[in-house]
């Protein structure tokens, strides 16, 4: 399949290319062409400033399905389809977890859960604004695409090559053995979904031809169980230390825990394979900076 891909330059993007690479699909980079420039050195790469508007360089070429990893407000969507027009077969939008209403619905809650608000031209996105925005992207997708609409909700998301602190943080603390701050409660949810498997799905879902919406999410562990699951692949001993609250990497302080326990049955009947935690936990590590 010929893929165009919104992105692709780090983290979820780059797996998601590797995985399409693997399976002997032809992926077209769209990208500003700042990140990750020396990575896939065969892929054709087109370069534009989706905050610029600047879509000039898919004004030619026709695709099996556009896989849109950096849309985050509706005109990123809006102006992406408009140049696009009928030359992509399938729009596969990776939005987030964060679209769901923040109240506590219960563990196992799926993608019949409500949404949130849209909104549709954020000043800034924030914690407030973020989801928000994305459910806006979702809709303005499902319109125009209809059944040829595949979105993906990713809940946090871990893995080699990660640019953000996350599961990175908890791995690095760990792997210092002895004593782990906890400012938190050691029994709070964690959900995190290993980027490889995420990536997995997105490919399942395109050459399946599957549309609607998966929540991209693994398995429901405790804090302590992923601190103490961090430290089992680094071979250290540490001791959890509770600490007063302070803002960390995968911490809530507040509930609704719920949202850390959400089902991926869909994602897993529609071919998501889970990683164990260890196995990503140890891929991590394997892939600090010294």
């Amino acid at each position: 399949m010929r893929i165009l891909i919104l992105g692709g330059g780090s983290f979820v993007g780059r797996a998601i290319v590797t995985a399409l690479l693997n399976d002997s699909h032809q992926p077209t980079l769209f990208s500003r062409g700042k990140i990750g420039t020396n990575l896939f050195p065969s892929v054709p790469r087109l370069i534009g400033d989706r905050d610029a508007g600047d879509y000039a360089a898919l004004a030619g070429g026709t695709w099996d399905a556009v896989v849109d990893t950096s849309g985050y407000v509706p005109r990123h969507v809006d102006q992406a389809m408009d140049a696009l027009g009928d030359r992509v077969g399938r729009y596969l939008f990776v939005s987030s977890h964060a679209v769901y209403v923040l109240q506590d619905v219960g563990p196992g809650s799926d993608e019949s859960t409500p949404l949130r608000a849209p909104v549709r031209d954020p000043d800034v996105l924030t914690d407030a604004t973020y989801g928000p925005a994305k459910v806006a992207c979702e809709q303005d997708i499902l319109a125009r695409f209809g059944l040829r609409a595949s979105i993906v909700r990713p809940g946090k998301v871990a893995g080699p090559h990660d640019n953000q602190e996350g599961l990175t943080y908890w791995v690095r603390e760990a792997a210092r053995g002895g004593r782990v701050e906890l400012p938190g409660d050691p029994k709070q949810p964690v959900q995190l979904i290993d980027v490889r498997d995420l990536a997995a799905l997105v490919v399942r879902l395109l050459v399946d031809g599957r549309g609607g919406a998966f929540n991209a999410v693994g398995q429901s562990l405790t804090i302590t169980q992923v601190i103490e699951t961090c430290a089992a692949a680094a071979g250290t001993s540490v001791e959890i230390v509770p600490v007063p609250e302070r803002r960390l990497p995968l911490l809530q302080p507040t509930r609704p825990w719920s949202t850390r326990q959400r089902s991926a049955a869909k994602a897993q009947a529609a071919g998501m394979p889970v990683t164990p935690l260890p196995v990503t936990a140890a891929d991590v590590l394997a892939n600090l900076v010294p």
